[in-house]
């Protein structure tokens, strides 16, 4: 291992062991800890080198003061119960919540625990069905906000999911992206059996409908009489998906400091995919598709700390991390 790895192990200024993380994560004593990221830390970086592709310094310090640490939190928690454990993740556009996913599924393997993610996205409607929801209701332009997404599917995985010690074989909605010019359509599913840990991930995920009377006083892009209607009738149908959040035993939230800054995030990744030849959305379409979602669930009002969530961690505008608490 690298001098400056083995430096970083023993380095009592290392962020892991500001008091706030250390309380957060209950992060066990360093001669504890060391020998699991020894052990995890060969298969981490080779699949960094494979499709993270970060500088190598940057990987291990965000493997060591984040990613094994949240990964030995999760595995606590599925400790203390008899039955596998669903794990959801609240995150807004552009925080890093599939990354997240990945590397945890790839760390808690590492340590024994078979792990699969579920995207919020993955419980879309058929394409069909939501021809027939955008006739119904033509404000519905784009997939994703509430009353998109087949709550029925989403139960029943998840229950399916939660059953101890079964060896069933489950079938894991996934969703493609690019199907019908980017409008989407349920692809193949993703065959699971006896998850120890299931990380439930989504924009959304875990949010509940709020006061309708804060709507009068919203913050841009929520402006017009019309923008409010809109805002109102998508909280309202946050409570269709109170049955699938019960099935959450945990929930983690990636907190931006600034929910704006998601509009940023969202044009570098389009700027970066056209570098590489791939098709994207101009400036001006990203605003409007962004604005678009503010308007249906405004992060200012329903992604926020006061939720009932189990930890935060923010987000800073490099999308680096801040508290964890």
């Amino acid at each position: 291992m690298d001098l400056w790895l083995e430096q970083l192990l023993i380095d009592s200024r290392s962020p892991l062991f500001d008091a706030a993380r250390v309380k957060a994560f209950g992060i066990t004593p360093l001669n504890e800890y060391a020998p699991i990221f020894r052990s995890i830390y060969p298969n981490c970086s080779q699949f960094n080198q494979q499709t993270l592709k970060l500088p190598a310094d940057k990987f291990a310090l965000n493997l060591w003061t984040l990613w094994l640490p949240l990964a030995m939190l999760i595995a606590t928690w599925r400790k203390s119960q008899s039955r596998p454990l669903i794990q959801g993740i609240l995150a807004g556009q552009g925080t890093g919540k599939s990354t997240l996913a990945s590397i945890l599924i790839l760390i808690l393997g590492e340590m024994g625990y078979r792990t699969c993610s579920l995207s919020l996205d993955d419980l879309y409607k058929t394409y069909a069905s939501r021809l027939i929801l955008k006739q119904q209701d033509p404000r519905l332009i784009w997939r994703g906000p509430p009353g998109t997404h087949d709550l029925d599917l989403g139960v029943n995985v998840l229950d399916a999911l939660h059953q101890p010690n079964s060896d069933a074989v489950i079938e894991l909605p996934r969703f493609d992206k690019a199907a019908y010019n980017g409008a989407g359509e349920r692809g193949i599913p993703e065959a699971v059996s006896r998850a120890d840990i299931i990380l439930f991930e989504g924009w959304f995920v875990g949010v509940r409908p709020i006061d309708p009377g804060v709507f009068d006083t919203a913050a841009p892009p929520i402006i017009t009489d019309s923008d409010r209607q809109f805002a109102r009738d998508m909280n309202a149908k946050l409570a269709d998906y109170l049955p699938l959040w019960e099935r959450l035993d945990r929930l983690i939230l990636l907190y931006p400091l600034d929910y704006r800054w998601s509009l940023q995030w969202r044009q570098q990744a389009e700027h970066q995919a056209k570098s590489l030849g791939k098709s994207g959305m101009s400036d001006s379409e990203i605003v409007q598709f962004v604005n678009y979602f503010w308007q249906s669930l405004h992060p200012e009002l329903f992604i926020k700390p006061s939720l009932s969530v189990d930890l935060v961690i923010e987000i800073m505008s490099n999308r680096s991390w801040g508290k964890i608490y």
